[in-house]
């Protein structure tokens, strides 16, 4: 009798070793699908925004801070490629690119108040600050690389600090 539920139980096993096999492989396609349609969206937009620039014959700084925010969302997305691992720095980078971006708008046009400034300077500082702190709780320290696959600092950073 105890034939037929160990048969059972192996059998509710290798089901469920299956199915969990299944399960990642359609969260991983999932995923890289979702990634490479983002990262197109991401390269769409900026060539859209870059071809308008073209076509007024001039860029605005603005402009120039649009397409910084198109880096760093195409950085971040390519190093979630490599790592799997969403790279919060570069949501923070993102944030302060788009204060600064508003507050380049704003000082432009002069329709912001002095409380306004201060909340968004204020905002710019406080991101800044996260960014450092993230930076050194992940044991890498401020403007120095990541280290790269083969296990070395990357040579240009070297070189920039010496």
């Amino acid at each position: 009798m105890s034939a037929p539920l160990d048969k059972l139980k192996s059998v509710s096993e290798t089901a469920e070793v299956h199915t969990e096999a299944v399960g990642k492989i359609l969260v991983e396609g999932f995923q890289m699908f979702a990634l490479f349609v983002i990262g197109a969206t991401v390269v769409w937009s900026a060539a859209h925004d870059y071809w308008q620039m073209m076509q007024a014959g001039v860029a605005s700084v603005e402009d120039i801070l649009t397409l910084f925010i198109y880096l760093e969302l195409g950085a971040m997305v390519g190093i979630y490629f490599q790592t799997n691992r969403l790279p919060v720095q570069f949501l923070i980078y993102v944030a302060i690119t788009i204060l600064t971006r508003s507050l380049a708008s704003s000082l432009k046009v002069l329709d912001m108040d002095s409380v306004q400034l201060l909340a968004v300077t204020g905002a710019v500082l406080i991101l800044a600050v996260s960014v450092l702190v993230l930076r050194y709780a992940s044991g890498v320290p401020p403007f120095i690389s990541h280290v790269d696959s083969e296990g070395g600092e990357r040579k240009k950073t070297e070189q920039a600090l010496s």
